[in-house]
Parts: C-alpha cells; sequence; structure tokens
C-alpha cells in the first residue's frame, strides 16, 4: 500500500485517460505524479493495478512512455500519436480464450513490466472505437486534465464542475460586472 494518498485532482476516468492525468495544474505550476516509482505506486493503487505489479524504474519508464504516446495522440494528432502507442502495445497482444464462464480476453506480454503501460495504450484503443468524440480535453485554459464525456448530451465541457467550470463562471460573471461598471461611469 502507497505511503502517499493520489494528489491529482481528478481521478477515476478511463485507464489511458487516468495515465494522462498524472500531469496537472496546481497554484500555476505543472505536477507530475510519475517523477519516481514512488508516484507510479501511487497510481497503480489509485487505478487498481498495485496487487499485479511491483513497480519499479523500468516500469515507470515505460509508463511515461506510454503516457507521452497517449499525449500525443489526444492532444496532438492521431498521425504522430499513432506510432507512438502502436510502439508501446508492441510489447503484448490479446489471447481470446474460452473458460468455463464463457470467452474471456487475457493480455499476453512480452515483459510483465509493460503491463501497466500495455493496458492503458490497449484502453485507448476502446476509447476510440466506442467514441472517439468522448475524449476531451478540459475547456480550462490553464487545465491540461482529460476526461471521458459520459453525459447524456455528450456535452460536458470541464474535468470538474466544482474547480474549472467554477473559474470560468467566476471569470464570465467579474467581466460583466467590470463591463457594467464602465458603462455607468
Amino acid at each position: 500500500m502507497p505511503a502517499t494518498r493520489d494528489p491529482r485532482p481528478l481521478t477515476g476516468e478511463p485507464l489511458a485517460l487516468d495515465l494522462l492525468n498524472t500531469r496537472w495544474m496546481s497554484e500555476g505550476t505543472l505536477q507530475d505524479l510519475l517523477t519516481d516509482v514512488d508516484g507510479l505506486a501511487v497510481w497503480l493503487d489509485s487505478t487498481g493495478l498495485s496487487g499485479g505489479y511491483a513497480p519499479d524504474g523500468r516500469m515507470l519508464r515505460h509508463v511515461q512512455q506510454a503516457r507521452d504516446a497517449l499525449r500525443t495522440a489526444v492532444d496532438g494528432s492521431l498521425e504522430k500519436g499513432a506510432p507512438l502507442v502502436d510502439a508501446v502495445l508492441e510489447h503484448g497482444r490479446v489471447r481470446v480464450s474460452l473458460t468455463a464462464q464463457g470467452p474471456v480476453e487475457r493480455a499476453e506480454l512480452s515483459d510483465p513490466g509493460w503491463g501497466p503501460a500495455w493496458l492503458a495504450a490497449r484502453n485507448y484503443l476502446e476509447l476510440l472505437a466506442a467514441a472517439p468524440d468522448r475524449i476531451r480535453s478540459c475547456a480550462h485554459d490553464s487545465c491540461v486534465l482529460h476526461f471521458f464525456d459520459t453525459s447524456r448530451n455528450g456535452t460536458r465541457r470541464w474535468c470538474s464542475m466544482a474547480t474549472c467550470g467554477n473559474r470560468a463562471k467566476a471569470s464570465r460573471h467579474h467581466a460583466r460586472s467590470k463591463d457594467v461598471s464602465t458603462a455607468q461611469r
């Protein structure tokens, strides 16, 4: 069990986006959970992967590589990100089999240290197949977080209405108040 609780402002997103959210802004400074193995342990615990993987420096580098690949694909372009995501996916494959409980899919990895990185890259493919237009970046200018929009009408704009959405509303209110007071002079 990690000694530190997860400090990130947004957790619980699908694995690929949760990995992207290991970088966030706090008081104007970019924070990064994945600067060391302890941070990796916190992320693995937060995502429910801690039971299957022992974090070490190699796994940290693989997860950082996957995060960079996903960031390029999500924030840049699929054309530039695809080969980077594929480079992570090359370290594993899905094996389909039939069990007494029915069909199952299992990851087969070239090296278990690639597990979390590979699972995040695979999850990104699943999100793209399900609803690529629902993969979003927060609309707040100073926020770098990502989310999968599960709202009924697909119009969610903020990572959190309580933080970024509220900041945007307060900023608009301040601008309107300023315009009214200027117009009254």
